[in-house]
């Protein structure tokens, strides 16, 4: 790999990230511009920002080396990860922008604790806050993982040296502008990530003689685990994989960096216009990096870290100067996905515990100087506590997505959330998520993906149908 060509691009990408991030300063005056863009984000900006934000390193990375060890059962992650995004769009999206412009909501915390009587809501705020704080560590920190094992790929510098520097350029340009700093590159990394996802597939595909190469090559070097829909289980067992596998697009109602793009929408217009974008845009990458990972088996069938098969291929495919322009490209997409869980962690911590509003007229520096402490914890917790990166992240996604997502539903609904019951439905959700998480796998992790979410939900059904017997009994 040309690594002159791979650092040159590397410094105009980024030269260009700060770029943005200085324009978008100049469109930043108050606490709503910061969050929310001043509520006027466009369809591409919207549905590809949201995507990106949505899938970077896990994705590229994550489901692409998760295919390459389990094979065709991966398939049906891909279609989980479709099919969530496909109803946040189209059923979360337009009821939370419709709410949240009504009664001028920020945040995502601010819409669960909505209507609650101010110590309640309190306790919904603080407890919301930790959650998304704690997950959202460790969501950027396999983001910092990423991009370091892909400079470890690149050059001759180490992990920690690698990761520092990603996460510098990160913040700089995250405490720029904010919002729109985030969604206008986060939309550039998606674009690059989309380029990707179309070339490397079909190179791969010519390079092992299409279809006739693929089947023939994937049964000589799969075991019959991998080439099973059911990754080799059957009955319940294989219920199991198959749930599990889907529930993974569970945890997109309730990630509070992506609603945050419905709440910023500008018009009904635009909305219609980004779910489009936004579901086909998931379909593509999705589809591709699958394929990526069943190619990346044939091509190369033994390799140390599987989450490395994307740039593996990438440098075993192109010639030295198209390969490290694509590598560049897409490494510095993989790093700037963390600018939103930033944003959002930044957010719960001056805005909804109200730090920022401590120190009147200082929110925008009390963000910002948040951002600035959770990118070192976050590059901290990437170099000392090494986990895979399809695994950091599906700890934190389940986590936040099983807290929070019954709650969306349920308000958007019209049912009437009692305070109590929303504290018990993500403590239940989120408690639930991290014992799975900590206990051994069962097959398609059906457990720590499908029940947190539905223990959730249905604590929020059960209390409702207790408040009704209460007042059938009363006189």
């Amino acid at each position: 790999m040309d690594t002159t060509t791979v650092l040159i691009t590397l410094i105009c990408y980024k030269a260009l990230l700060l770029a943005i991030g200085l324009w978008a300063q100049r469109r930043t005056h108050s606490t709503e511009d910061f969050f929310l863009g001043g509520r006027g984000l466009g369809p591409v900006v919207a549905a590809v920002s949201y995507s990106a934000s949505a899938a970077s390193a896990w994705t590229l990375l994550g489901v692409s080396g998760v295919t390459y060890v389990i094979g065709i059962s991966a398939l049906w992650i891909v279609a989980g990860a479709v099919l969530g995004c496909a109803i946040a769009w189209l059923w979360i999206a337009p009821r939370l922008r419709r709410y949240s412009r009504r009664h001028r909501l920020l945040t995502l915390t601010e819409f669960l604790a909505h209507r609650s009587e101010p110590r309640a809501a309190r306790r919904i705020i603080v407890f919301a806050s930790l959650v998304i704080v704690t997950s959202f560590i460790f969501y950027v920190a396999a983001q910092f993982q990423g991009a370091g094992n892909a400079f470890v790929a690149s050059f001759a510098i180490g992990l920690t040296e690698a990761v520092v520097l990603g996460g510098v350029i990160i913040m700089a340009y995250t405490l720029l502008g904010g919002f729109w700093a985030v969604s206008v590159t986060d939309t550039l990394q998606g674009l690059l990530m989309a380029a990707a996802a179309v070339v490397l597939p079909i190179t791969a595909w010519f390079a092992i003689g299409g279809w006739a190469g693929f089947v023939d090559g994937l049964a000589a070097v799969a075991t019959p685990e991998q080439l099973a829909l059911t990754g080799g289980n059957a009955g319940l067992l294989a219920l199991g994989v198959i749930a599990g596998n889907m529930a993974i697009g569970i945890g997109t109602f309730g990630q509070p960096h992506l609603l945050a793009r419905f709440m910023a929408l500008r018009d009904e217009k635009a909305m219609r216009k980004a779910q489009i974008i936004a579901i086909g845009w998931y379909a593509l990458v999705f589809c591709g990096m699958f394929f990526l990972g069943l190619a990346g088996r044939i091509l190369i069938p033994a390799i140390d870290n599987p989450e490395n098969i994307f740039f593996e291929l990438t440098a075993t495919l192109f010639p030295p100067l198209l390969g490290a322009i694509l590598l560049a490209a897409v490494l510095s997409a993989i790093m700037s996905t963390a600018d939103s869980m930033l944003l959002v962690a930044a957010a719960s911590v001056s805005h909804d515990l109200g730090y920022g509003r401590r120190f009147r007229g200082r929110e925008l520096l009390i963000s910002r100087l948040v951002i600035a402490l959770l990118c070192l914890i976050a590059a901290v917790v990437a170099v000392a506590l090494p986990a895979s990166i399809f695994q950091r992240v599906l700890f934190a996604w389940i986590a936040i997505g099983s807290a929070f997502g019954p709650l969306v539903f349920a308000r958007l609904a019209g049912m009437a959330v009692a305070p109590r019951a929303a504290m018990a439905s993500m403590v239940c959700g989120f408690g639930l998520a991290l014992l799975f998480y900590l206990l051994p796998d069962t097959p398609g992790d059906v457990l720590e993906r499908l029940v947190p979410f539905i223990s959730a939900m249905l604590v929020l059904l059960l209390y409702k149908q207790l408040l009704y017997k209460q007042r059938e009994t009363k006189p």
